[in-house]
């Protein structure tokens, strides 16, 4: 709990405005729900799940630009929370991707940076990086993963399914750089971020709009973290 309270305590400014965006915006749409002021608005029950994952999910992202522990409390509540939006929205690729890769991961991971956190700051883990022919792998990896997923998701007739292969992909990747806790995480969480925005502009949706929004901005936020946590801090770790 200490642990838990200083990673909100070190949010800055601009994370808390973010925060309050998300939560104005994602409970505007919980009200046009429950007061059915559009004909288009969301079920009740789903305007509720979005304002959940919506919070949860921006305070686990600004958790983990900082190598906190913590961001895996909010991770997993966003995660169990979002499948229930993906099931409504048909968006199967990303369903698979929450409940085969970071569900389970956001239990593991948890474990993982637990044993491994810094020595100087216990609530952060330490950061490590990847060799140049590790990139190259990952980058082969990307490319033929989202292949083959859309071949998948394409019979399965979801919504924009090379968009939505890609995002595992990258998804899939970045999340196994994250458990190990390399730094170049971010540079993959920043292209499935560009993804996963130009999805919820294809098929808008204000909310998830605005997640994924704040999500790239904090991508670049945590690369530079980490980055800056590896070099200075943890160099030996490779």
């Amino acid at each position: 709990m200490d642990n838990l309270i200083k990673s909100f305590k070190s949010l800055k400014w601009y994370e808390w405005i973010m925060i309050i965006v998300m939560v104005a915006i994602a409970g505007w749409k919980v009200v046009e729900s429950v007061l059915n002021l559009t004909p288009t608005a969301d079920p009740n029950w789903l305007a509720i799940v979005n304002f959940i994952s919506g919070i949860c999910g921006i305070i686990c992202i600004f958790f983990c630009a900082k190598a906190s522990v913590s961001n895996y409390v909010f991770g997993l509540v966003n995660t169990i929370v979002y499948v229930l939006f993906l099931i409504h929205d048909r968006i199967y690729g990303t369903l698979a991707l929450e409940l085969l890769v970071y569900l389970p991961l956001n239990i593991f991971g948890w474990i993982v940076w637990a044993r491994n956190r810094d020595k100087q700051d216990t609530e952060k883990t330490l950061s490590r990086k990847l060799t140049w022919w590790q990139d190259i792998l990952s980058v082969i990896a990307v490319g033929f993963t989202g292949v083959i997923c859309y071949f998948g998701l394409s019979k399965l007739g979801g919504a924009v399914p090379w968009l939505d292969a890609y995002i595992v992909a990258v998804g899939v990747i970045a999340s196994m750089l994250q458990l190990f806790r390399f730094r170049e995480q971010y540079i993959w969480w920043t292209v499935s971020n560009i993804v996963a925005v130009t999805m919820y502009i294809i098929n808008f949706d204000p909310v998830y709009l605005t997640k994924k929004s704040i999500y790239f901005i904090m991508g670049i936020i945590g690369l530079y973290n980490w980055w800056k946590l590896q070099k200075e801090r943890n160099a030996e770790n490779k």
